[in-house]
């Protein structure tokens, strides 16, 4: 089988779309951990700190949205790993190794847990790092974020698309008024008057060491051009006297 023919005069064009920072507009969502499982709370943190949910995902650019994690005590774990499931930390010196079963670290540090099991499905690089800073897990059911008006939605919800933030056209930009230039001084060939007076002026600022040393100067320069004169009058001299005595002998003779 050939190819399809094209229409005459029809132009396929795909253009690739990237995200643009104007495009990604921040929002805010609280989860409830209480009696949801780690993995499953993880998958779907990670999904709306990537942007995942929007349809301008792009894997290398961060457009997800922020997200607060309530009742983290209330997390659990499936099939008993609670006592079989370990976290590592190392100090970075011999012998450094510390394990924690989670029993343990849901006990103590349930913030911590859900940060980690996180973490683990961000890229690992700054982008997943930049990721992970708009994570926020409490342990209570409240939390500081009232301002930011977060939506509540559940696992598994999707959060509804609104499209890309319209850009405000009603307010025009504002004018900055033209900077004033400052007046410039008249030059010495506008004003004619003045190059006497500054010539004046610098004769007068002139302390008696330079003038002495610029009359020492002209002496020098005066004695050196009558050293130079002086080799070719002795020479013209020398030649009037070797003719006359030249031409004393011719009349002898």
């Amino acid at each position: 089988m050939g190819r399809r023919p094209v229409p005459a005069g029809i132009l396929f064009v795909m253009k690739t779309y990237s995200p643009k920072p104007s495009d990604i507009q921040r929002r805010w969502y609280v989860i409830d951990a209480d009696g949801a499982v780690l993995g499953r709370l993880a998958s779907e943190v990670a999904s709306l700190l990537k942007g995942k949910h929007k349809p301008i995902y792009a894997p290398h650019a961060d457009t997800g949205d922020h997200v607060i994690v309530l009742n983290a005590k209330g997390i659990r774990l499936t099939g008993g790993k609670e006592n079989k499931k370990i976290a590592y930390r190392h100090s970075g010196y011999p012998g450094g190794l510390t394990e924690t079963r989670y029993d343990t670290l849901l006990a103590t540090r349930p913030a911590f847990a859900i940060e980690k099991a996180v973490k683990g499905m961000l890229p690992k690089n700054s982008l997943g790092r930049q990721m992970l800073r708009k994570l926020t897990v409490y342990e209570g059911g409240e939390h500081p974020h009232a301002a930011q008006k977060p939506e509540t939605i559940s696992l598994g919800q999707v959060p509804k698309w609104d499209g890309l933030p319209v850009a405000d056209t009603t307010k025009a930009p504002a004018i900055k008024p033209a900077k004033k230039r400052p007046a410039k001084a008249p030059s010495d060939s506008e004003n004619p008057q003045a190059e006497p007076a500054a010539a004046k002026a610098s004769t007068a600022k002139r302390s008696p060491k330079e003038s002495a040393a610029k009359k020492s100067a002209a002496k020098k320069s005066s004695a050196k051009k009558s050293s130079a004169k002086s080799p070719a009058k002795k020479s013209a001299a020398k030649k009037a006297s070797t003719t006359r005595r030249t031409t004393k002998k011719q009349g002898d003779d």
